[in-house]
This record gives structure tokens, sequence and C-alpha cells, in this order.
């Protein structure tokens, strides 16, 4: 088994700065190696958090239920029951009677504390242990904020949790953008909507005045780009997540938008023109300026998607006959076709890690998610039903989160959630139908 490295954490601007809780650390042999194949989930145990004082007890047990939450909705963890604990946890400086804990098979114990100061300040400290190693993983962490952000401090916590075990960053401190529906299925009106990453907190950033489309979240996370049909035909509008002003991208007035995405830096913006009857991507800096075309081709070119570097952008076309996914340089050219399977591609997009990009497909009367390789080789298909569609990756490149519609003419749009092995499929908790979800990167 690998050792463990201590790894750094820095903490959200509004939660305040990192501190190091104790200076001694050891490395232990807990790892989870993540691999396609069938993984046994790890098991942890989350004592209640100890409450410091008394203003402090509403949030403890409450903080350490969304750590184990957190961690167990991955699939890689498996949460020991509390009724099955031999020990308590009394004092945050107590040390580990690792025998207790070995007794009842638990491979990782999380331990936290949790104060409330004079100022109405909230601070949540942790550590993380190898009982069967006996040792602690890495230093122990504070984290400091009002209390309103509790749940963010819980989901930092699992994140560097999760992170010392696999080696790979979190993903539990992020948002997710989608479109909320509402009203019986023939007339369903929408609006945007943002949450945390796990249903929570949700908050409208539209009316439902006008149909919405397509969210997708700048890199800082600050702004979302989205397509409205308020005008009486499709356009893409910028909206910023903080104030909910919004304003419509620059471009000719009789001009369709649609299928925007930013850049790696957030200033560029690469969408579908309609214009003439002829959909092709074009690119232009967010504030205005000219757009420059990328495309030009009588087929449709569209759903457009920069690459981690932004050197590259991958879009859906049918300019083969049928829908397919291609890559071409981000100033446009010949471009290569990467899928070559059975059925229809649609809505490509990039792993943030650069590796895979993931897809829409078609085939044989079902829908699936899936991925490959950026030269379409190692296709897989991770889900198959009646409709499942528009992929977002999480922020370490892990999980997939996508629309799933049931059948009938009751059917129901619903986010649903899967790791890239195809494992752990889940229903993302939403009240009411749900649609085109765009997942943040980590909160800042």
């Amino acid at each position: 088994m690998k050792l463990i490295k201590a790894l750094t954490f820095f903490a959200l601007a509004c939660l305040g700065v990192i501190q190091p809780v104790f200076a001694q650390q050891r490395s232990g042999p807990l790892r989870i190696e993540i691999t396609e194949g069938v993984i046994e989930p790890l098991p942890f145990a989350v004592p209640a958090f100890v409450s410091e004082n008394p203003a402090a007890k509403e949030f403890a047990e409450s903080i350490a239920r969304v750590v184990a939450s957190d961690l167990a909705g991955t699939g890689l963890f498996r949460e020991i029951p509390k009724d099955a604990f031999i020990s308590k946890l009394t004092s945050f400086a107590s040390p580990v009677q690792y025998s207790d804990w070995k007794a009842i098979n638990a491979q990782a114990l999380i331990s936290g504390a949790v104060g409330v100061g004079s100022d109405g300040r909230l601070t949540v400290k942790f550590r993380v242990f190898d009982v069967f190693a006996e040792a602690q993983l890495g230093e122990g962490l504070q984290f400091g904020g009002a209390t309103g952000s509790w749940r963010r401090m819980a989901h930092k916590v699992a994140d560097a949790v999760y992170a010392r075990i696999t080696g790979e960053g979190g993903y539990f401190d992020s948002r997710v953008v989608f479109v909320s529906k509402s009203g019986p299925k023939s007339n369903r009106s929408s609006r945007l909507a943002i949450m945390d990453y796990d249903g929570a907190n949700v908050q409208f950033l539209t009316d439902n005045s006008a149909i919405v489309l397509a969210p997708r979240f700048s890199p800082t996370g600050d702004r979302v780009l989205y397509t409205s049909y308020e005008t009486g035909f499709p356009k893409v509008f910028v909206l910023d997540v903080g104030s909910v002003k919004r304003r419509a991208l620059d471009v000719a007035a009789e001009a369709m938008t649609f299928a925007p995405r930013f850049g790696p830096d957030g200033r560029i913006v690469v969408f579908s023109l309609t214009q003439g009857g002829n959909s092709d991507l074009f690119k232009m800096n967010v504030n205005g300026g000219n757009a420059q075309r990328l495309t030009s081709a009588p087929s449709i070119e569209t759903a457009p998607d920069f690459s981690p570097d932004g050197s590259k952008i991958v879009f859906e076309s049918d300019r083969s006959g049928t829908q397919q996914i291609y890559i071409m340089g981000v100033n446009g050219g010949e471009a290569t076709r990467i899928s070559s399977g059975q059925g229809r591609y649609s809505a490509p997009v990039w792993s943030p890690r650069g590796d895979l990009i993931a897809f829409t497909k078609q085939a044989n009367g079902r829908f699936h998610i899936g991925v490959m390789r950026v030269d379409g080789t190692e296709e897989r298909l991770l889900t198959a039903s009646f409709l499942d569609e528009g992929p977002t990756w999480s922020p370490n490149g892990r999980v997939i989160m996508f629309t799933r519609e049931t059948q009938g003419v009751n059917g129901v749009q619903g986010l649903y959630s899967v790791d890239i092995s195809g494992r752990n499929l889940r229903r993302v908790p939403t009240d009411g139908p749900a649609s085109d979800a765009a997942w943040s990167p980590l909160l800042k």
C-alpha cells in the first residue's frame, strides 16, 4: 500500500485561513486505490463532533452528519452505524482507543470539534486516523467562518478526508446550476436555480417568465452563461451569480445564439449562432467585441466545449449525416471526428483532467451517458435508460451528473450522478422536475 503524504489545503475566502491543529503527524498505509473494477467500500466511523461550548451543540452533530453523507455518497466509503461504537469521543484532545475501533472494523476514524466564539464565529477542527496502522493521517485542520456557512465547512472537511484517503481532490464544496421546472408536463415553466452539489441550499436566479436552457458556470463560478427565449427566439445571456444581474451577449439582434461555454480563462465564450438558417460556431470576448467564426458548413454545429488548456474545442456536428463528435483547434480549421460507434453522439464535455470526453449517445432505442478518450478510443457507456442526456463533470473529474427522464405521459425529468466507472448511480434530490445541470468548480 502506498504511504499517505501530508496534503496542504487552503481555506475559502469566506471561511478564513486553515490552521494546523497539531504539528505531529504520521503517515499510514490507509489508501483507496480507485480503479474501474468493483471496489469494496472502506468502512469509516464519524462520531458526533465534540461541542466545545453550548452554542456549538446544534452544529456539531449536523456537521458530522454532512461529512458522513458526503463520503458515503461516493460509493467508496461505508459508514459504520453509531450503535456499533464501543468508544465515545468526549474531548478532541483525548487519545484514540484504537482497539475499540478495530473491534468494529473501522479502518478510518474522523474526529472533530466545533466551537462558537463570543463574536458568533464558528470554528470546526478535525483529524483523520488510520485505525489499523494506529496513525494520524496528516495534520489536523481548522476552518472558521460565520455560523451560516456550517454546511460549507462540513463539505471542506469531507473534501480533505477524501483527498487524504484517495489521493485525489474532492468535489463536495461545489455548486450546481440547473433548470428547475414546474407545472404539467404539457405546459411546464422553467427558471434557473443553483444549489449545493447534494441538493441543499437551493436559490433561484431567474423567474419563470421565459424558457431557459443549458446554464454553464464560468471557471471562477461567479458567472453563468445560459440560453433564454424571452425575446421569442434563443439568445445567450450572461448572469452574475452574486447580484443576479444579467445581460445579453453582444451579437447581432437578428441572430439566434445558444449552447454557450466559457473558455478556461473566463474571458472568451464559444457558442452556436444561427443566421440565415445555418448554425455555426463562433467565439468572442464575453464583454463584447467582434465574434470570430470558427466553422463554416451547411451542417449544424453546436454544443462546443473547450479543452482545459484552451487549445482545442470539442463539438457536435451532423456534417457526416448524423450527430457525431469532432475536435478542432481553438481558432477553427480542420476538425477531426472522434466518435466511431453505432448511433448518434451529442453534448460532448471535456473532463477537467483533460483525459476524457463525456457525451450523450442514442443507439438501439436507448440513451446513454458515456466517456471516451480524446482520440475517440476506449468508449465506455456508463448508463442506459429511456432518456439520459446532458453530462457535466464534477470538479475532480471523478463523477458525472446528468438529466434522466422517465418514460410515458407522466414522465419526469430529474438529476442523477454516476462515477466514471459506471458505479454508484444516484438520484440528486431536487424539489420537482429538474434538468440541464452544470457543475461549478470548487468554491473559493
